[in-house]
């Protein structure tokens, strides 16, 4: 049984949790020594449809993903992006059904227009701020246990003012923390640490964002304790990926990989399911 995540964050812990978009995702990071994840709505897009993050997957997809994921890391913190919960207050009501069904410890809530962008593309707008506080409460109100992270993106829409004071509203009306998505500097990661000292506080470390340069220690130090780092698994083995393709398609020789294949099966538990079948054979 995991340690509530609200839990580590009130004792001081800083959370890291790298994107993952499926079990192998989360057994490759589990074995890295993480004990949080995050379910990427860019990561799961990318490989679920194999389209952008631009608003196509639906409700029950992403549900299906975090339900195989649950049961793939059992002891490690899901916490699942919901987007902008897929309709108005009762449909967020419903994906915080589905999430905990799922097993998943928490999600993340967005204020963007649907269908919405990556927190790092131009052009993002966002719904007004009563209308994602009906959703926050609503997620707020129907959750047994589920940690529910409020993320605006008004600092691109609206301004930095503008997003702290969203996030402030989102806290008192019960969001268990608070991701102010894509200040532009630290300077703004330091004026919405000092706005908001009152409630754990989210980080982005994607590769694209703008301070993309700070480390985990730098953002500890700056105010912030969730940290999400959502597609560098999914960069790195889609280089990898491609790296072996090429490999095969200009050598017509597969010896790139040859001494990872050892390796894979123990990933996968392949040792173990060999001594669980041993005990039923006849």
């Amino acid at each position: 049984m995991t340690v509530p995540l609200a839990t580590r964050l009130a004792a001081g812990e800083t959370v890291v949790m790298p994107g993952v978009w499926d079990a192998w995702s989360a057994l490759v990071a589990r074995r890295a020594g993480f004990d949080t994840v995050f379910v990427s709505g860019y990561a799961v897009s990318g490989t679920l449809l194999g389209r952008p993050d631009a608003g196509l997957l639906g409700q029950t997809e992403v549900a299906d993903v975090a339900r195989r994921v649950c049961a793939a890391v059992p002891d490690v913190d899901v916490v699942v992006d919901a987007d902008t919960g897929y309709g108005n207050a009762m449909n967020v009501r419903r994906t915080v059904e589905l999430w905990e069904a799922a097993g998943a410890a928490g999600m993340f809530l967005e204020d963007q227009t649907w269908p919405k962008r990556c927190g790092h593309q131009p052009n993002k707008d966002v719904v007004s701020a009563d209308e994602w506080l009906a959703k926050v409460r609503a997620a707020v109100d129907s959750r047994t246990s589920l940690f529910v992270t409020a993320r605006t993106d008004a600092r691109g829409a609206r301004g930095l003012d503008e997003a702290i004071d969203r996030g402030r509203r989102a806290r008192d009306v019960g969001a268990d923390a608070v991701f102010v998505e894509a200040p532009a500097t630290v300077a703004e990661l330091e004026t919405i640490a000092r706005a908001l000292p009152d409630v754990p506080l989210v980080a982005n470390m994607a590769e694209k964002s703008a301070t993309a340069h700070l480390s985990v220690d730098d953002l500890r130090d700056l105010g912030f304790r969730l940290l999400v780092s959502p597609v560098t698994m999914l960069l790195a083995a889609t280089a990898a990926a491609d790296e072996a393709a090429r490999h095969l398609r200009t050598t017509g020789r597969s010896t790139q990989t040859r001494d990872r294949f050892d390796d894979f099966d123990g990933l996968v538990g392949l040792a173990e399911h060999r001594e669980v079948e041993e005990r039923y054979r006849t």
